[in-house]
């Protein structure tokens, strides 16, 4: 596995927990969000048009898919690797693994499909220059050859 891409340190929290200790199958998906939320927000991201660094402000889940490889067991620290598979007009698609916090464990693999939405018609939308620079750290370099 390569170590290229952007990681995020997420918290396993006792509610995300089932009956039996083991992080729920559903909560695989927030920590993704969470972790994705992290990085835009840092780069001055907000849902309110008015105090965001960016113009594109709704993007929507189009797809999710996930396999789980190995369950955490658990409250507590965990990573989140992303990087973006492909950007498009409208819509990027980022991949993900959640990691143990050593990155030695692969717990949950997938990818998300987000759609850029017009805030007003949430009609697709082109994705701005300016979200596509800021994406820039999330794209993993091109294989020569």
């Amino acid at each position: 596995m390569t170590d290229e891409g952007h990681y995020e340190s997420v918290h396993v929290h006792f509610d995300d927990l089932d009956v039996m200790g083991l992080l729920h199958n559903s909560r695989y998906a927030l920590l993704v969000e969470r972790a994705i939320g992290a990085y835009w927000t840092r780069l001055g991201w907000s849902p309110d048009p008015a105090t965001s660094a960016f113009k594109d402000v709704s993007f929507a889940v189009r797809e999710f898919k996930i396999s789980y490889e190995a369950p955490v067991m658990g409250a507590g620290e965990l990573a989140v690797r992303l990087w973006i598979e492909r950007m498009g007009r409208s819509s990027v698609v980022y991949g993900f693994l959640v990691l143990s916090p050593d990155h030695e464990i692969t717990h949950a693999e997938g990818y998300r499909a987000n759609v850029n939405l017009d805030p007003v018609t949430f009609r697709p939308t082109p994705i701005s220059d300016e979200s596509r620079a800021a994406a820039g750290p999330l794209f993993l370099p091109v294989a020569a050859g």
